[in-house]
């Protein structure tokens, strides 16, 4: 295998977002579960996104997780490897962010490399070095809120200048707006002082395609689903890829009982598992009783398994963001965390062992604790479901055929459970 891509996502609901623009774009796409084993059967491919659930872990164990993963990668040919955030930058001021590209620098050799989260088909804009969601920037938006990673700083070079070695520089709009020679100009310019990383501004698609030419010419870049378009538009339109057909990893129907797990306390996932309720039954289990030990788990199991034979069922842990706080003020943040992400998985792992064969997954550590219970080594990338979701057929499952969606929490509309349903048959 010889990679034109290496990609690193920081967790899996990311990395299925990547992996689903990638495809998107016309590379020939397979995310896997952790760094492959050796004797993983994969099919030829243009990209490999290695999935991590590094994102909220300690750093050191995020750099060297992430370390590994590129010399996989890199080990199969990819001369550029992208490190793949959330498109909120999630990332407190102990890392993981920084450490990460720091190390993975350090390890490639390269004099700078371009930062941005920007993807602005889904609303997210940098411009001056700021992240904006929508109209607003990030700090006034509902998306400051993550239980784990509050974000409470648009600036983005401020935010990274916090958890890296390497100075911060900017490449501002009017540098991308100019084209690729202005964006290596200033690069140049910036690493000539010393900078060794540098946000760059981003507010149309047009301006990723400009982004993506220059990175390709780097062996690192850092950011998320956006940058990867620009980078997978660069590698086709210099003919380094031959474009290929989208969702070839449909397959055959996989039917039987399906189920939804929803974790996540975002605002889109909270209105998603409301109108769920119209369609499907749902449950919402008692997050004080699952830390304290009571064995919500084995309750969950035991009202959907009656039920999967009528349809589709729901277990939500979600809640609102004073409801989690409270949560975390009574039994402590990673505590609860870890509680409430395992109980998920517990209940993933009955599901599937009383026939679920699709399973839907909102929220990115849910879906990581979900997917490790479940050990699945890789997925194939079909069909996509809604923006940044594609249904992802399982590669090396126990379990045998199986089709998931791992939904990131903000991402979906209204009606996402349902639509979902709809496309995984």
């Amino acid at each position: 295998m010889t990679l034109a891509l290496g990609c690193i996502a920081d967790d899996y609901t990311g990395a299925s977002d990547l992996a689903n623009t990638l495809t998107r774009a016309g590379l020939r796409t397979v995310q896997t579960i952790g760094v492959p084993a050796d004797d993983l059967a994969l099919p030829e491919v243009d990209a490999v996104v290695v999935s991590l659930k590094s994102r909220s872990i300690e750093a050191g164990l995020a750099v060297s997780r992430s370390r590994a993963a590129e010399a996989w990668l890199r080990g199969r040919g990819a001369r550029h490897v992208l490190f793949k955030i959330c498109s909120t930058f999630d990332s407190t001021d102990a890392g993981n962010i920084g450490p990460v590209m720091d190390a993975l620098r350090a390890d490639c050799g390269e004099a700078i490399v371009l930062v941005t989260p920007a993807f602005p088909e889904t609303g997210r804009t940098v411009y001056q070095g700021n992240l904006f969601v929508g109209a607003v920037p990030l700090n006034e938006s509902p998306l400051k809120d993550h239980p784990l990673n509050p974000m409470h700083d648009s600036n983005l070079a401020r935010v990274l200048a916090r958890q890296s070695e390497a100075q911060v520089g900017l490449v501002d709009l009017a540098a991308v707006t100019r084209g690729v020679d202005a964006v290596r100009a200033r690069l140049a310019e910036l690493s000539g002082k010393g900078i060794g990383a540098a946000i760059i501004d981003a507010v149309f698609d047009r301006d990723l395609e400009t982004i993506g030419l220059v990175a390709a010419e780097h062996t690192l870049s850092v950011g998320a689903s956006g940058i990867g378009l620009g980078l997978a538009r660069a590698l086709v339109s210099t003919g380094k890829v031959k474009s290929a057909a989208a969702g070839s990893a449909e397959g055959a129907a996989v039917g039987g009982p399906a189920a939804c797990l929803a974790g996540s306390c975002s605002q889109a996932t909270l209105q998603q598992v409301a109108k769920a309720e119209a369609v499907m039954p749902v449950l919402h289990l008692d997050s004080d009783r699952i830390i304290t030990g009571k064995d919500e788990a084995q309750r969950a199991l035991a009202w959907a398994t009656p039920r999967l034979a009528d349809g589709p069922v729901l277990i939500a842990s979600s809640a609102t963001p004073d409801q989690v706080a409270a949560l975390q003020a009574r039994h402590g943040r990673d505590a609860a965390g870890h509680a409430i992400e395992q109980t998920m998985a517990d209940i993933a792992e009955g599901l599937v062992q009383a026939g679920v064969r699709r399973l839907i997954v909102a929220g990115g550590e849910t879906s990581g604790a979900v997917v490790d219970r479940l050990r699945i080594p890789g997925f194939l990338v079909g069909v996509e479901i809604a923006a940044g979701v594609p249904v992802l057929r399982a590669v090396g499952s126990d379990a045998g055929d199986m089709l998931l969606a791992l939904k990131s929490g903000n991402f979906g509309g209204p009606e996402f459970f349902s639509d979902a349903l709809r496309v995984m048959r």
